[in-house]
């Protein structure tokens, strides 16, 4: 059975570092500030990068907004069909009523799973907004949902795979583009 394979290195950890950076800087432009700020990283990856951006942003503001973790698994609308989704713990130390909600993900693709976020959340309280931070925006959108804030867009097929790395989740710290198997060099089906 083929395997996928390696296309691309698109953002090494440097790369990265400097996307947060970038982030950080916008996400105090558009709140002035970050008094009323709280990041929540959607489980895995984007609970992994939102105390990143925190710290980022505590380098510039010298306060670092709060941060939680957010599990989506049960707000899925394919949680049926999945045998047994893997559950994680939802942890935020804060209240969301009133705040700047900044939710914090790897890739944003179709878009569901930010819907999940969203509906999620907002069980916990209403907040005074919710904003979108991602890594990586692939595209290809399902449903009507936008970053607001993006560390790099990067066009990509339906044949591949974009895979946001980040330690201590994963071995090293990067961004790559993966060709699925039965996809040929063009991107279209072998």
């Amino acid at each position: 059975m083929d395997q996928p394979r390696l296309k691309a290195q698109i953002m090494d950890e440097r790369a990265m570092a400097r996307a947060l950076t970038r982030i950080a800087h916008e996400v105090i432009e558009r709140n002035e500030g970050s008094s009323d700020v709280a990041l929540v990283g959607i489980v895995r990856r984007g609970a992994v990068i939102a105390p990143l951006l925190a710290d980022e942003i505590a380098k510039i503001e010298g306060a670092r907004p709060p941060v939680g973790r957010l599990d989506v698994s049960f707000y899925r609308d394919d949680v049926r069909r999945k045998i047994a989704p893997v559950e994680f713990a939802t942890e935020i130390p804060f209240g969301v009523d009133d705040r700047n909600i900044i939710l914090v993900d790897d890739v944003l693709y179709t878009g569901r799973t930010i819907r999940a976020a969203l509906d999620a959340l907002i069980d916990l309280g209403r907040p005074r907004s919710v904003q979108l931070a991602v890594m990586v925006d692939r595209g290809h959108r399902e449903l009507p949902i936008r970053a607001d804030y993006v560390g790099k867009n990067v066009p990509s097929s339906h044949e591949e795979d974009v895979r946001v790395q980040v330690a201590p989740c994963d071995e090293r710290t990067s961004v790559e583009i993966w060709t699925l198997p039965g996809a040929d060099e063009r991107g279209g089906e072998a």
